[in-house]
């Protein structure tokens, strides 16, 4: 049984805190990989919830490759965005409290994935030439990539 089902087994849909992490995936032409999620059809950046074990960036590294084929290597810390406003409730009914830890790389390894069973499309993109159809709750960490501000983030 993985951890969130052994987590709901107990807690139910009670809201609960959740840590997820992923990155901003740049290609030699400073282009940055975005996917195309098949829950709901809209573009934001490859990641996923954090398993037992794990430490964040391990997490970063398996949700980005199971997600796009890419083996991430040096990561640089990008921001952490926790509060209200990263609440979330699921169709399910389940509710979370994220802590969202977001990473930049620029060096992979492996053949990026076109698509497959999280990923309508996965494809890189210039930053001045983003899709508009942007995942609502992603958009706020591109609004801030785009915004040069002083890194590392902590919002």
């Amino acid at each position: 049984m993985d951890y969130i089902k052994h987590l709901r087994s107990m807690v139910g849909n009670e809201k609960v805190i959740m840590v997820v992490a992923g990155a901003f995936v740049f290609d030699a032409g400073e282009r940055l990989l975005l996917q195309q999620r098949t829950d709901n059809g809209q573009w934001g950046l490859p990641g996923g919830f954090m398993e037992l074990g794990e430490n964040i960036s391990d997490t970063a590294r398996r949700e980005v490759y199971e997600e796009t084929g890419l083996q991430l290597e040096q990561l640089e810390l990008f921001g952490i965005y926790s509060g209200p406003e990263h609440d979330k409730t699921f169709e399910n009914g389940d509710q979370v409290s994220l802590v969202l830890i977001i990473f930049t790389c620029k060096q992979y390894k492996g053949n990026l994935v076109k698509s497959n069973d999280e990923s309508l499309k996965n494809e890189f993109f210039h930053l001045h030439s983003l899709p508009e159809n942007i995942f609502t709750e992603h958009r706020v960490l591109i609004d801030d990539l785009l915004t040069k501000q002083n890194r590392p983030i902590v919002k």
